[in-house]
C-alpha cells in the first residue's frame, strides 16, 4: 500500500479522526478511549497488517502529553504513526497495548518511569530504571532537582 493509499484508507476508515501527512509517515490522531480498538483494527485488517510496533514513546508538550505509536507492516512494507493526546498531566493515563504487542510492556514501563503516564491494564506497571524512591519524573518539562545545571 502506498503512502497515499494508506492516508485514504485512514480517512475512510476513521472519518471522525484527524489524519496528517508528516515528513516520514501518515499520522492518525486517536481519542485515548479508542486506542486499543483502533490499533487492533490496524494490526489485524488485511488492508493494513501493521503487525510490528517499532516504537512507543511519549512527548511532553508542557500543557499535555502525547503517546506516540510507530507501526510497521512487514507483509505490506508501509509505516505509520498513531498519536493520543493526554490533557490531564496530573492523572495522565491511557489503556495498555501489551495485549496487542508484548514489546509494549517495556515501552509503557519506561514512559511510566520517566513521564508518570499510567497504562490501564498493564500486567506489571512499575518504575524499573529509577526505582520507587526517585522523586518525580525526569522527562517532564516541569521536572527539577537540586543537581540540575541550568544556563
Amino acid at each position: 500500500m502506498s503512502r497515499e493509499e494508506l492516508k485514504s484508507y485512514l480517512t475512510e476508515t476513521f472519518p471522525s479522526f484527524k489524519v496528517e501527512d508528516t515528513f516520514d509517515f501518515p499520522l492518525l490522531w486517536v481519542p485515548k478511549e479508542e486506542i486499543v480498538g483502533v490499533l487492533t483494527k490496524l494490526k489485524k485488517d488485511d488492508a493494513t497488517q501493521l503487525n510490528f510496533l517499532m516504537c512507543q514513546t511519549a512527548v511532553d508538550r508542557k500543557t499535555y502529553f502525547e503517546v506516540v505509536y510507530h507501526l510497521h507492516s512487514y507483509p505490506l512494507k508501509h509505516d505509520m504513526v498513531v498519536k493520543v493526546q493526554l490533557d490531564d498531566r496530573d492523572n495522565a493515563e491511557v489503556d495498555s497495548i501489551v495485549s496487542l504487542w508484548a514489546g509494549a510492556e517495556f515501552y509503557e514501563n519506561e514512559m511510566y518511569d520517566l513521564f508518570g503516564i499510567r497504562f490501564n491494564g498493564h500486567p506489571h506497571l512499575r518504575r524499573f530504571m529509577l526505582g520507587d524512591e526517585w522523586p518525580g519524573f525526569p522527562l517532564r518539562k516541569d521536572y527539577t532537582d537540586e543537581h540540575m545545571i541550568s544556563l
